[in-house]
Order: structure tokens, then sequence, then C-alpha cells
């Protein structure tokens, strides 16, 4: 290449000399109409309205001159798109529009609404469920009332076997004396030591070891072993009384926290059941008071063993007057008690009204927190919907 021939010329770029370089083309802006047919840009942005109203020339060709241009036809051509979540938004509105697509939830599976016949039968068995009661107050109920006349006996019969009903006995007007040589005090010391043998774990010499005041036994063998059996009759229902006194206390705990007015109702029942028990027992005692006092022996005794002759010391210490007053002080003291349990524990209109007022509060209180959950279920569909 020789130094004559033609070097190739530079384009010129001084911006300042041609305004409309097509290079700069792209910042022109939009002309009013279009050789495609584009829409007017009525809804393009500010920054391309702006400067559609500043320039308003067009290339010859009919075609957008820039990028800015081409940016507005488009924006004006498209639909404008909803924004997320628009029926949330505008959910206070009674004229909105409906929305054309609604992105899902991230938990879109709790939207999914169950068929009507499947809630109306979750919401029968919601109904049904509340209405039922539960079984474990019911059944504390019928074990309170179960156990209370077995305790009252109990006590009664724990009552007549001490020192103090045995002084009251002897000392009373009317009671029979000892035909046999006797006397009171002489009853009331060799009787405290056979009603004591009941209540202490002492073997049967505790009895077998005594002599009168000529050094002869004062209890046969026969006698001895008559009242060991005794001893093991007493003692075996003093230690049922005490469980079931304990298993009362523990139902009691219970219907106290879960069954208003269960106390009151079990203990009725218990009541009424031992009225019942008592007036059945003292009309057959009253009947025939040695045919019941025979059949007693034999539930508890084997035959031939309770039965002593009047010279004997149990017979000299506990006559036939002494067991007649003994069942009626029992008797009479569970007849006492039941009588003022059962007025007591009388469900009368104030207290069933409180015990309903109590049970329909618990249930309200239960219904409003399965509304807030129903409510709470039912809100992704209606969000959805």
């Amino acid at each position: 290449m020789s130094d004559k021939s033609q070097k190739p010329q530079e384009p010129d770029t001084d911006v300042h000399e041609d305004p409309n370089e097509p290079a700069f083309d792209w910042m022109k802006p939009k002309a009013s109409g279009t050789a495609s047919g584009a829409a007017p840009a009525t809804t393009a942005t500010p920054a391309a309205t702006t400067t559609a109203t500043s320039e308003t020339e067009t290339p010859a060709g009919g075609q957008p001159e820039s990028r800015a241009d081409r940016k507005a036809a488009e924006a004006a051509d498209a639909e404008p798109e909803p924004p997320l979540f628009a029926d949330t938004l505008a959910g206070g509105s009674t004229d909105k529009q409906p929305s054309h697509y609604s992105e899902p939830l991230p938990t879109s599976a709790l939207q999914v609404r169950p068929p009507e016949d499947e809630v109306a039968r979750r919401n029968a068995e919601r109904e049904q469920a509340a209405k039922v009661k539960p079984i474990g107050p019911r059944v504390f109920q019928v074990l309170l009332a179960v156990f209370y006349p077995v305790i009252l006996l109990v006590l009664a019969v724990r009552a007549v076997t001490s020192p103090l009903f045995l002084w009251v006995e002897y000392n009373r007007p009317g009671f029979p004396g000892d035909g046999y040589g006797f006397s009171t005090d002489d009853r009331m010391t060799y009787g405290s030591y056979a009603v004591d043998y009941l209540s202490n774990w002492a073997g049967p010499r505790y009895l077998g070891g005594l002599v009168n005041q000529d050094g002869a036994k004062l209890f046969k063998d026969s006698e001895v072993a008559h009242m060991a059996d005794v001893k093991l009759v007493i003692l075996s229902s003093f230690g049922a009384g005490l469980l079931l006194i304990i298993l009362s206390i523990i139902a009691i705990l219970y219907l106290r926290k879960r069954s208003n007015g269960g106390i009151r109702r079990g203990l009725f029942a218990g009541s009424i059941v031992t009225l019942v028990i008592i007036i059945g027992l003292a009309v057959l005692a009253a009947l025939s008071w040695q045919q019941f006092f025979t059949e007693f022996h034999r539930i508890f005794f084997a035959n031939g063993t309770w039965t002593f002759s009047l010279e004997d010391t149990l017979i000299r210490l506990f006559p036939g007057q002494f067991w007649i007053d003994a069942g009626i002080v029992i008797g009479a003291l569970v007849f006492l008690v039941a009588t003022v349990t059962f007025i007591f524990t009388w469900p009368t209109k104030q207290r069933r009204g409180a015990g309903t007022a109590v049970d329909e509060a618990d249930a309200s209180g239960d219904d409003a927190d399965a509304d807030d959950a129903e409510s709470v279920s039912n809100e992704p569909a209606d969000i959805k919907r």
C-alpha cells in the first residue's frame, strides 16, 4: 500500500452535528399513529408519556424510531395484569371485577373444601358428641353410690365394737344382769378384753390366758376359737371399709373436677340404696329376730362353732339383749346418716339449675371453640372463592 492510496475514512461520530443519527433513534418518542395499527399509547408509563409529549416526530416509514417507542407500544398493546391476590385486596368492595388469574396460597391444600354431605356428617357427629356425656363421671357416681351403704355399715359396726358402747350398754336401765355372779365391773373388765381383742393384732392367747377370781380359765377353747373367727370377720370388714373410703375419696376428687353436681348425685343415689337396704333388714329383724340372728351367723361362721350354753363366759358377757341393742344402734346410725345425706343431696330446683347452668356454660364454650375452629378451617376456602 502506497502513501498515495486512499485511506479509509472514519465515520463521523459527532452527535451534535446530526441529531437524526440512526444510532440514537431509540431515544425518540413514538408517533401518534403507526402503520402497524397499534393502539394509541394511552396507558403508557409516565416516562413514556412525557417523552411522547415532548417530541412527536416519527420517521417516514411509520415504525417507532427508538427503543422507548417500542416499549411504549408494547405496553399499550398488552392487557394490564391483575395484581397478586387481587380478590383478597379488594374483598371489601362490592363492585370488584372478576380476576382472570389468582395465585394460590402456599397452603393450597387447606383450600380444598370437603363436599357438603361430608360437612353435614361431621357437624352431626360433633353435635352428637357434645350431647353425649362422658362415661367416666357416670362410672364414679355409680361406684360412690354402691360404696356408700357399705361404708356406713362398717362405720356403725366400728362404733358398736368399742368400750364406750359396752359401758353404755352395761349401765343402761333394764339391761339383764348375770345370774352366775358377774357384777357390772366384772362384765366391764372382761368384756373390754373381748372387745379390744376384735380390733387389735394379738393372737388367741390374749383371751385364752385370762383367768377368773378362782384361777380357772375365763374363756373355753371353743369360745376363744369363735372369737378368733369373729376377729377375722371384723378386721376384714374394717379393711374393706378403709379401702372403699379411699376409693370414695378418689371418686369425689374426680367428680369435683370433671362433673358439676356429680358428688351430690352419687351420694343421693347412695343414700337411697342405704335406706332401702336398712329398712329391708329392719323389717326382717322385727319379724323374727331369732331367725335373722341365726341366718346372719350361718353366713359367716360354720355350724356348731357359734352356739354356747348359758354358763359360758361369752353368753354371760353378751346376752341376747346385747345383740338386739347392738342391731338397733347399728340400724339407727346408718338410717340417721343416710337420711341426713338424702335431705342435703335432694335435687332441688336451685341445685339442678346451678348444675345445668354450669353444664350449659361448658357446652357453650365448647361450641364457641368448635365454631372458631370451623371458621378458621373455612377461611382459606372463602379466600379461594
